[in-house]
């Protein structure tokens, strides 16, 4: 894999990273509800391939953040 992939591969989660957490910061502080939050992040393929039936990528995390 080339270096200009990763790198941009890297900035795209940097950013997610850096962002998703700014926002689930903040609906922790303005949420009143007691338990554990339940969350789930996809990276989901958003590519227009010429082929219907290209492998698309698609990857999950599903996990709780304690109050």
């Amino acid at each position: 894999m080339e270096e200009t992939s990763r790198d941009d591969i890297r900035r795209l989660l940097k950013t997610f990273g850096v962002g998703a957490d700014e926002a689930i910061i903040r609906h922790l502080a303005l949420s009143a509800h007691p338990g554990p939050l339940r969350l789930r992040f996809v990276v989901e393929d958003r590519t227009d391939y010429a082929d219907p039936s290209a492998e698309r990528v698609r990857f999950e995390v599903e996990g709780q953040v304690r109050r």
